[in-house]
């Protein structure tokens, strides 16, 4: 595997490690640096290096960042096997995780909230941000129903699994969270962003005009062409726009303009101030 791939020398080693507890469901929870709160919600297979390695970027623009852990190995790198024994192992078996039905969240989102009011408290400012990758991207959106979260960034959300036809515009968020959701949009002026690499099989069109659909110019869509995507695993399509599949030798590239509207907008939106392309 290569270095870019594996991640190179991104560790947790910067970060402090607690233990969250909210019900019933406890969870480890890595932190680190100042300001206000990014959540960083990991993809399939756990908080690998490249995931780290974006979390460190939102804790450098000023943020502190919290990196729930809530599948794998914390610090393991990604690679084609590792990812298909963390899905079958943990996603699919898991009730706290809503894989395959429409329009409902997953459990695991209360305790995601509950994280969010204590990042809140703890780091100050207007509110939080939150990041959901791959099974978690709906995640993000779904927490907007805690106030606190006011910065929702939702990238290639694959959930519920797109295997039959109703499932390829469904979004795993039941249509009371839409509809509050959709009235703190306009009533608080909040917007969020939307990430996908079109031709991506887990993540098909549908499902993004059923965003525009929802939540109209208040989600702004970005859908990227494969071709510009950093080469994956096992020779997959492009999936992660924000780790595997983001190039990081083409600085004005698609990808890397991506990440870099990403962590503006959590900075205009928490810090109150300009970045670029916010």
């Amino acid at each position: 595997m290569s270095s870019a791939l594996s991640g190179g020398t991104y560790s947790l080693k910067d970060y402090t490690e607690f233990d969250f507890t909210f019900g019933s469901r406890t969870r480890e929870v890595f932190r680190r640096s100042s300001g206000p709160a990014v959540i960083v919600i990991h993809e399939i297979p756990g908080i690998h290096p490249l995931v780290i390695r974006f979390a460190d970027r939102v804790a450098a623009a000023g943020h502190t960042v919290f990196l729930p852990s809530l599948l794998g190995e914390p610090g393991k790198p990604v690679s084609a096997a590792y990812a298909i024994n963390s899905m079958l192992t943990g996603i699919c078996i898991r009730r706290e995780f809503n894989f395959w039905a429409a329009g409902r969240s997953s459990p695991i989102v209360d305790w995601l909230r509950a994280l969010a009011r204590k990042a809140h408290e703890e780091c100050g400012g207007p509110g939080v941000g939150a990041v959901g990758m791959c099974f978690s991207g709906g995640f993000a959106l779904a927490m907007m129903t805690e106030p606190a979260v006011i910065a929702p960034v939702i990238s290639q959300p694959s959930m519920p699994f797109p295997v039959i036809a109703k499932n390829r515009p469904a979004i795993d968020v039941s249509p009371e969270e839409i509809d509050t959701i959709r009235q703190r949009l306009e009533s608080e002026n909040l917007s969020m962003i939307a990430l996908r690499f079109n031709g991506d099989p887990f993540v098909p069109p549908e499902r993004f005009a059923t965003l525009r659909e929802c939540f109209g110019t208040r989600c702004e869509t970005i859908e990227l062409n494969p071709a510009d995507a950093a080469p994956g695993p096992g020779g997959q399509k492009p999936h992660s726009v924000l780790t595997v599949g983001l190039r990081d030798d083409d600085p004005s590239g698609p990808t890397k303009l991506a990440e870099t509207r990403v962590i503006g907008f959590f900075t205009k939106r928490l810090q109150g101030r300009s970045a670029a392309r916010s």
